[in-house]
């Protein structure tokens, strides 16, 4: 079952105060997908990213899916390595992303492999998500989306299958170059991956800057405490930093206390989200 943990409960509603005041004029929603809007249970079956979809599915030949192992078995293990400093991660995960993008695409990654990712039905919103994007629709709050692992418009695609493309969703994920055939070309600049959101500053992104960059409230969304560096780069004047701890939840509940202001636990619902939202927005929505 869920527990809403919140780390100090003055200063939370100190800031929700002060987002109240600016109402949802002011507020924009920074929120990474893979299980952070994702569910991580699925039917009793634990699921991983998009990317790990492809990597145990039956989707590309099995050499793809021995040698796509073999990456993972190598580098996750350094990626949660706290012997490490953030720059040999860094420099890590981008010889593991390179490499995985290059693997895909020497076993023909094709748009009809992409579909099928989502085809196979593992990656699925999170309850109560759907009210979540009701709400910020119904208030034109912009959703930005910031994912490591989604490719070839992968993210879009989930966002399209559960009829929940507004003008108000924008997304910022990895994506391929395809050619006339629909093969996988190259990985689009600039790869984003689990430790350089930092990097990936959303003023880089005009289009999507020039939406938010006065909504000085952010609500910012993750299941990673690396997650809290996609506001890097962005001025704002208040932050409340929700982090999802879906397992090994008493190993890891220090260090989210440190770096999120409210955690859910146990692969929780979006509930106490809404809840937030609506009253920052003014009420029942």
């Amino acid at each position: 079952m869920e527990n809403i943990i919140i780390t100090n409960q003055e200063k939370f509603e100190q800031i929700k105060t002060a987002m109240k005041k600016g109402g949802a004029s002011a507020l924009h929603i920074l929120a990474d997908f893979d299980r952070t809007l994702t569910k991580v249970l699925v039917n009793g079956k634990k699921v991983g990213s998009l990317l790990t979809v492809l990597r145990e599915g039956d989707i590309l030949p099995q050499e793809y899916r021995e040698k796509s192992r073999g990456l993972f078995e190598y580098y996750h293990p350094l990626e949660i390595d706290s012997s490490l400093t953030k720059e040999e991660k860094k420099r890590l995960m981008e010889e593991w992303w390179d490499k995985m993008f290059n693997l895909m695409i020497d076993f023909g990654f094709s748009k009809i492999h992409l579909q099928k990712i989502i085809d196979i039905g593992l990656v699925q919103f999170r309850e109560g998500a759907l009210e979540f994007f009701s709400i910020l629709n119904k208030n034109n709050i912009p959703l930005v989306v910031m994912s490591a692992s989604g490719v070839g418009e992968a993210v879009k695609l989930v966002f399209e299958e559960a009829g929940q493309i507004s003008d108000n969703i924008h997304i910022i994920s990895n994506a391929f170059e395809w050619d006339e055939q629909g093969l996988a070309v190259r990985p689009k600049l600039p790869i984003i991956h689990s430790l350089n959101k930092d990097e990936i500053l959303i003023k880089d992104f005009p289009e999507i800057f020039g939406k938010v960059k006065n909504r000085k409230n952010v609500i910012l969304l993750g299941d990673n405490v690396e997650d809290i560096a996609m506001v890097e780069g962005f001025e704002y004047d208040n932050l409340i930093k929700i982090g999802f701890l879906n397992e090994n939840i008493e190993e890891n509940l220090g260090v989210y206390k440190k770096n999120f202001d409210a955690i859910i636990t146990n692969d929780g619902s979006m509930k106490f989200i809404n809840e937030l939202l609506k009253e920052i927005c003014g009420g029942d929505l």
